[in-house]
């Protein structure tokens, strides 16, 4: 197979799109960013089983020329000619991959419904470029539509599958070749070979893989002896080795509970006692989810974390009283959830997006209180580039608070590499964890 759709389509579907269409539909980034992960293998997939069709082929053609790629947040609202095509495609399943897709992914099906045009928008965007770009004309553009029929099923990510997506007659009742044979009909399977008689051979004994009556292993001769020992044994063994992790997790001392991410990539832990600059965020070893009072309105957040004690100073009203910056500026808060992916400063971790959202309700409740970011690494590594990166995590934070409205209560951004550290480089990297965060401190 010369070319792999799904890598077209990528670059159209980036973070600034998942931002923007976040905002948009009202959803969190990463349930966005989980619905386009299902939704991209599963449209490729029926444009491959409609490789075809003149409505498909004919959408592909002209897609170029339109300046779909333009305007992808504009098919995610009621778009006819996505939607006809898309009822082309899959006819009465379509609302079973919108419900299969929303549930998946913890979002509305009125938002799987909007991606699911978008998705589709860029994917016939996509391969229309580059149809144009080397002049495929429509018995070429099917050619590659049909390539992509033996990669479909392995490209859906983990918990999807096509049957899972309410496409499942569909994918049993047909199997995807790599050839450019037509899809066939049938449950996909493997005849037994046929073997070729051979004069005067010496007849061979086939062992089959199926497991025997006797209960045996399917690779060891099926004889009573076999069954009988394993009907015993094997119970045994199970016994043996469940009584063996007992006692492990029995011996095990408690310990605090780590969240880490190998690397220079951002960690929290349940015990940020050790942690510099902090004489807020004093949490217990089991961190659980709870409701936290923001003046009547709830937010999922940890009692003793960040929203807490944000809360607390600020009912408190030590904030109001502070007299200037001095007075709050070794008061800093650590996030307990936003943590950036390993090496980078653009791209949050899952599962980030929600505790920056509680920051943002924090602060429209309390329109006088600012606020500063500050970044930090851990010692490993070169100090002016742990700088750098802590720095600039700390400014998309801030930019991102920007875009929700509160630009005017943040004043500042600043990373401080490797400067308030207490873990020594020679530590492991769970312990080294410690000094690799994001926090938040109060301003005047």
């Amino acid at each position: 197979m010369s070319l792999n759709i799904i890598d077209l389509i990528k670059g159209q579907l980036g973070s600034a799109l998942v931002t923007q269409a976040s905002s948009q539909l009202g959803e969190s980034e990463s349930g966005i960013s989980k619905a386009i992960g299902g939704l991209l293998p599963a449209v490729v997939g029926g444009l491959a089983n409609n490789s075809n069709n003149p409505a498909v082929l004919d959408a592909i053609s002209n897609a170029h020329s339109q300046g779909i790629l333009g305007n992808l947040l504009g098919l995610a609202t009621n778009n006819t000619w996505v939607q006809d095509l898309l009822a082309s495609i899959f006819g009465d399943k379509l609302s079973g991959l919108v419900n299969s897709i929303a549930t998946y992914a913890g979002i509305s099906n009125n938002s799987s419904a909007s991606l699911l045009n978008l998705v589709t928008g860029a994917t016939i965007g996509s391969v229309g470029k580059y149809s144009a770009d080397n002049n495929l004309d429509q018995a070429g553009i099917s050619n590659l539509l049909n390539d992509q029929k033996g990669i479909v099923s392995s490209l859906l990510p983990a918990g999807l599958s096509l049957a899972s997506l309410n496409v499942g007659d569909w994918a049993k009742g047909y199997k995807f070749d790599n050839d450019n044979d037509a899809i066939k009909n049938g449950p996909i399977s493997t005849p037994n070979p046929i073997p070729t008689p051979v004069a005067n051979a010496e007849p061979k004994i086939e062992i089959t893989r199926d497991v025997a009556d006797g209960g045996t292993f399917p690779d060891r001769p099926t004889t009573n002896e076999g069954g009988s020992i394993w009907k015993w044994l094997l119970p045994l063994l199970l016994l043996i080795a469940a009584s063996y992790f007992l006692w492990k997790q029995c011996e095990k001392k408690e310990t605090t509970t780590t969240t880490t991410v190998a690397g220079d990539s951002l960690s929290t832990t349940a015990d940020t006692s050790s942690m510099p600059m902090d004489t807020a965020n004093t949490m217990s070893t089991t961190k659980t989810d709870e409701n936290i009072d923001l003046n009547g309105t709830m937010l999922k957040g940890y009692k003793g974390g960040m929203e807490d004690n944000m809360i607390t100073f600020l009912k408190s009203g030590s904030y109001a009283s502070a007299a200037n910056d001095a007075a709050l500026k070794d008061n800093w808060y650590n996030f307990d959830h936003v943590n950036f992916k390993m090496g980078s400063s653009t791209e949050l971790e899952a599962g980030s997006q929600g505790q920056l959202e509680n920051l943002v309700a924090i602060l429209k409740a309390y329109p006088e209180a600012k606020i500063k970011i500050g970044g930090y690494t851990d010692k490993v590594g070169n100090e002016a580039a742990n700088v750098k990166l802590s720095g600039e995590r700390a400014t998309y934070i801030k930019d991102w608070l920007a875009k929700q409205g509160v630009a005017s209560q943040v004043t500042g951004a600043d990373g401080y590499g490797s400067e308030f550290a207490t873990v020594d480089a020679s530590a492991s990297d769970a312990e080294r964890a410690a000094d690799r965060k994001m926090a938040v401190r109060f301003t005047k």
